[in-house]
């Protein structure tokens, strides 16, 4: 392990991938118009159309899927970052809740602009990874899987059908949503500031808790935590067909979860029930689907000794997720938001889409560009020495 950890491979596939699951982000956050859900007038048919099967494929190949890809890494991140420190004689975890505490720092930043921010989330949640980081690989998975299967849906589920006066209440973000959708369309540049501190955040948070994203997240921190402890990411028979076993349970499971989530909901006649089953089942889908595109992307590196060219084009963009994460959300804002070029008001899904395109081949332009000078990108730079200071 000593060996294999600081293998260009194994970093190779995490960075393409990591990079991979941005670009999956960038796109939804553009069609979303960064929560300006607004789908603009007096367009031609036949745009109307095409605009709605991008929007369709796009959604359905990335939305819920790059945000766990995103997640899955974070845990495989902290396992690289706390088996290097345990061979220096360290102990990461008081290193790591700190480190959390700076995540939290950029979460603000990056919510200031954007209200649909998930670094805070992750700064939370990444306290999970701390009691179980020395548990057995065992232990963890069934830890994980547990969390994955969403129990407190499952208990409100099982609680409303035994108790018919169970009302089960969500939805508890509309009104810091409908302020903050007014702030960024039409307020100034300050008035989303001052929007984002209060509205924005409870929007953004409550929606992710109220959706289960509390205990997914935490599930995935933990299963990418057991790939980088079984090697999985780094080239070898045993990790080749583990994925290809992965890719086949994921694609029979993703089949039969799909049709649940799809038709099972019009016969349920309870509300109660409805709103955690349509919580509950939609992230196992999404998961299922999560596990063949990672499954795909990771085989088809491994068939490769760098990868593909399309995938090892993704590394520099990868190795500067988190300034790229944020910054793209600023030039996102500024596009769409109503200080800024007000495009949510006149770009569908095809023009945001190619909107998205533009932003990631300047950011990647960019990446390319700084990482020949520098080693890290200049978030990645200055959470590595606030981490270690």
């Amino acid at each position: 392990m000593t060996q294999t950890l600081k293998t260009t491979e194994r970093l190779g596939v995490v960075d393409a991938l990591r990079g991979f699951a941005l670009l999956a982000i960038v796109l939804l956050h553009n069609l979303e118009h960064y929560n300006l859900f607004f789908m603009p007038e007096n367009v031609p048919a036949w745009l109307q159309t095409i605009d709605k099967y991008a929007w369709d494929t796009i959604f359905f190949l990335f939305a819920g899927k790059a945000y766990a890809t995103f997640s899955l890494l974070f845990g495989f991140s902290f396992y690289i970052q706390f088996h290097n420190a345990e061979k220096r004689g360290i102990d990461f975890r008081g290193r790591f809740a700190w480190r959390m505490c700076l995540l939290l720092l950029f979460a603000q930043l990056h919510a200031l602009f954007y209200n649909g921010d998930i670094l805070l989330l992750y700064a939370v949640v990444g306290f999970a990874l701390i009691p179980v980081c020395k548990l057995k690989d065992k232990t963890v998975f069934w830890i994980a899987l547990i969390l994955l299967l969403q129990p407190y849906e499952w208990g409100r589920a099982i609680y409303a059908l035994i108790n018919p006066d169970y009302v089960a209440v969500t939805g508890h973000f509309i009104p810091y949503a409908m302020r903050a959708e007014a702030a960024t369309a039409n307020g100034s540049f300050f008035d989303v500031l001052q929007s984002n501190i209060i509205d924005g955040q409870l929007y953004s948070n409550i929606w992710q808790v109220e959706n289960g994203r509390l205990f997914q997240t935490a599930a995935l921190f933990m299963f990418g935590m057991l790939l980088g402890r079984r090697k999985y990411l780094i080239k070898s028979e045993e990790s080749v067909r583990f994925w290809k076993r992965m890719l086949i349970g994921a694609v029979i499971a993703f089949i039969p979860l799909y049709c649940l989530r799809i038709f099972v909901p019009d016969f349920i006649t309870d509300s109660s029930a409805l709103i955690p089953y349509n919580i509950a089942v939609p992230s196992y889908a999404n998961f299922a689907f999560m596990v063949i595109l990672v499954s795909l992307f990771t085989l088809l590196w491994f068939k490769k000794e760098t990868g593909y060219s399309w995938q090892s084009l993704l590394i520099p963009y990868g190795r500067m997720s988190l300034t790229n994460y944020i910054s793209q959300s600023v030039m996102g804002v500024t596009i769409y938001y109503g200080f800024g070029l007000s495009m949510y008001k006149y770009a569908g899904a095809t023009a945001s889409l190619l909107i998205a395109l533009l932003i990631f081949t300047v950011q990647l332009v960019f990446s390319r560009w700084w990482l020949v000078r520098h080693r890290q990108g200049p978030l990645e730079f200055l959470w590595r020495k606030g981490t270690w200071i």
